[in-house]
């Protein structure tokens, strides 16, 4: 059992990535086939909607178990070019946790495919649920196996693996039980013409989480390079420090960012509506709340960070850890998050695009922010900076990400232009 909490955070950092790239290509069948369910289903053609669920259904099986085979035999490998050997307790921890991650991988991306297309069918909220489930169970779990069992890292993995066991087997109820639609036998029958119809719609969500598994991979390995270079992290014992605190810095950030998102996602509808009614008024004015609120958002995390870093870190346990740990992660949390109001304001910004029919600018910007910005900055800035520039690289993105959308800002506002008009003038508009 990992003595600190930094080993365990550490071997989560270095893992992160291989699950976000299992939820790229669940994302890509998932949200694909849910754009085309809906189209569907809006034109009456129950057939195709339903085999090409089947066929997604297939294809996520496939897919994932595709993708755990390449984990567990290459294992090591995929470990090593993430950032896995800071020391050899990080990665011998590391090897442990994605074992069994990997052998979740299935469930995980079952549940995440199957997510989008249960809001297809017009069920949002057994969507939420089936997912909030799944958290809430690992979330109990995880002190009764990692504290209680003394299973350390396993404990972490098993419990993370059995809440996306739950996730994924309330999706399968609900395929049982669709509301719209009705799977038959012949659902599950491989159409080539249907996933090639359906996997380019979800092409945009992919590179999203794609460019962000680049961007952490990058960090993840100038973050071992630099800090085998500095005089406290260079030695063996304190190594896993950098690695570990960066990582509980991004699960906080992430849930500002999951704030952030949830707003934007909650004015679709409304947008959708307004527009389609010719009331580009009423879009106009949600999209300054939007905005509004997201800075409100930014700006109340931003300083909590600067604040009140103590007991940020305190959260995720620091009771154990060394006083280099604490120094270096109250550094990391103001450093890391001094511009988070503008990642929240571009967050928003491009999730109201696709509401406007714009989701290929909004996910160019995204893959811009990732994988130009952020990949470019974190590869740069150490070269200047040691083990500091990595963590300048994420308020130099945000900043450069928000002044590139601030251009579509002012596009859109001058769109959005205007009390009144036309349906028909809209829709050649959008």
């Amino acid at each position: 059992m990992p003595k600190t909490h930094s080993e365990i955070f550490a071997a989560n950092t270095v893992v992160f990535p291989l699950t976000v790239v299992a939820l790229a290509i669940a994302v890509l069948i998932g949200d694909g086939c849910c754009a085309f369910v809906s189209l569907c289903l809006g034109r009456g053609e129950q057939e195709k909607a339903h085999r090409s669920i089947g066929n997604a259904v297939l294809l996520c099986i496939g897919a994932s178990i595709v993708l755990t085979v390449i984990y567990l035999v290459f294992r090591d490998g995929i470990l090593t070019m993430f950032g896995g050997r800071v020391n050899e307790e990080t990665f011998r921890y590391s090897q442990e946790y994605f074992f069994y991650i990997a052998l979740g991988i299935p469930f995980y991306m079952f549940g995440q495919a199957m997510n989008p297309i249960i809001r297809s069918d017009g069920s949002p909220g057994f969507a939420m649920v089936s997912t909030l489930a799944g958290a809430v169970v690992n979330i109990i779990l995880d002190p009764v196996f990692i504290f209680g069992f003394h299973w350390g890292m396993m404990g972490a993995a098993v419990a993370t693996v059995i809440g996306q066991i739950l996730t994924a087997v309330l999706s399968v109820w609900y395929l049982c039980h669709m509301k719209a639609i009705r799977l038959e036998k012949r659902s599950f029958f491989i159409s080539g013409s249907l996933i090639r119809k359906f996997l380019p719609l979800g092409l945009c969500s992919l590179l999203s989480q794609i460019s962000l598994v680049a961007s952490m991979a990058a960090s993840n390995n100038m973050i071992q390079k630099y800090g085998a270079l500095d005089p406290i992290f260079g030695q063996p014992q304190y190594a896993q420090i950098p690695m570990a605190v960066v990582g509980i810095v991004m699960k906080f950030f992430r849930i500002v960012i999951s704030i952030a998102v949830g707003l934007a996602a909650g004015c679709i509808p409304i947008v959708g509506y307004n527009i389609g009614a010719g009331r580009k008024d009423r879009a106009k004015k949600l999209f300054t709340y939007l905005l509004l609120a997201e800075a409100a958002v930014g700006a109340v995390a931003t300083l909590i960070a600067e604040l009140l870093p103590m007991q940020l870190i305190s959260i995720f346990g620091a009771a154990n850890e060394s006083s280099y740990y604490t120094e270096f992660a109250v550094r990391a949390f103001r450093i890391y998050l001094c511009l988070t109001i503008f990642a929240c304001v571009s967050k928003g910004t491009f999730i109201f695009l696709q509401s406007l029919g714009k989701a290929a600018a909004s996910t160019l910007l995204s893959v811009v922010r990732e994988m130009v910005f952020g990949v470019g900055f974190a590869l740069l800035l150490p070269v200047f900076f040691g083990l500091d520039g990595v963590l300048y690289s994420m308020p130099v993105s945000d900043l450069l990400t928000f002044l590139s959308g601030a251009v579509l800002i002012v596009l859109t506002y001058r769109e959005l232009d205007g009390k009144r008009a036309g349906k028909r003038a809209l829709e050649e508009q959008i």
